[in-house]
């Protein structure tokens, strides 16, 4: 099914539903208020106990092709058994489209889950744990509950926009990578054809996200200490636990996404970092052609 002209497309829905545990008709911010606290866990164990009460439900999640946190807001759903529909949308374009279909921001992941419009990663993990408590999202240990929150939120403000504003750099300089990037992407036309016309759109975002050279070179810069504080974070055991959690979403599909480029890989592989990221992102779309000039990459590797 296709939707406002060929800029959003749906894909058949994947599998593996998700039983939501809670009473119909319950708010779910209202629930989201509650879920930290000991009368919401009861809540929740009541409702399991009447089969009546239980009820399947399925998420559409709105999403853009190479984008990191629309990335994280899928693995999030997966980990939660939630079945969802995936809606592929144009950069940039997918500004007013994500209006239009009624959600009050203009950033993806957006997610339209039981009546609700949920957008922003830290917002969608709350609302999910709230929602599906197990397996969870955060620690119930108050103090690696906060740990984990933390790392989210570093992830999130801090490092989320260094390699989006690297790819859209790269992609500015050498475009050959933007199909790579639609790997798999239903946009409504074909991929060739969305690469070859996608210079407006590239330049657009390039503007929108401040890739500017002194960005960039600063960008640049400052990797290898972001590197070094996601090797940190495994060490201490926030991420990179047996059990996955929020933080490990955030943090590991931005690192995923600096694996695609050919002028820094070499510099993440052999680290935790990069190990990580291919345990929690097997599958990226996308490769980045080098692009930047060698004096930017010095102190790099």
């Amino acid at each position: 099914m296709r939707r406002l002209g060929s800029l959003v497309a749906e894909p058949a829905l994947l599998p593996a539903p998700a039983i939501f545990r809670r009473r119909p008709g319950l708010p779910l911010t209202a629930l989201m208020m509650a879920s930290r606290s000991k009368a919401c866990d009861e809540f929740a164990r009541a409702d399991l106990a009447v089969p009546g009460r239980l009820a399947i439900m399925r998420a559409t999640i709105y999403v853009i092709p190479g984008s990191t946190s629309s990335m994280a807001g899928r693995l999030m759903l997966e980990h939660k058994g939630i079945s969802y529909r995936r809606r592929d949308l144009v950069a940039v374009v997918s500004r007013p489209i994500l209006r239009l279909v009624g959600f009050d921001g203009i950033t993806v992941p957006a997610i339209k889950l039981d009546g609700e419009r949920l957008q922003g990663t830290t917002t969608i993990s709350r609302a999910l744990d709230a929602l599906v408590p197990e397996p969870p999202l955060f620690p119930a240990d108050p103090e690696r509950r906060t740990a984990v929150e933390r790392a989210e939120a570093w992830g999130d403000e801090a490092l989320q926009p260094v390699p989006r504003r690297l790819a859209w750099a790269a992609l500015s300089r050498e475009r050959s990578g933007v199909r790579s990037f639609l790997e798999g992407a239903r946009l409504g036309i074909p991929a060739g054809l969305a690469a070859r016309t996608s210079a407006p759109m590239v330049a657009r975002a390039k503007r929108i996200y401040g890739a500017t050279d002194d960005a960039v070179r600063a960008d640049l810069a400052a990797l290898p200490g972001m590197l070094g504080r996601v090797d940190e974070l495994i060490g201490e055991g926030v991420i990179g636990g047996a059990a996955r959690n929020a933080a490990d979403y955030q943090i590991a599909t931005c690192v995923r996404l600096l694996l695609a480029f050919d002028d820094l890989r070499e510099a993440i592989e052999g680290r935790p970092a990069g190990s990580l990221a291919r345990e929690v992102v097997p599958d990226f779309p996308g490769r980045v052609p080098p692009a930047f000039p060698a004096d930017w990459l010095i102190g790099v590797s």
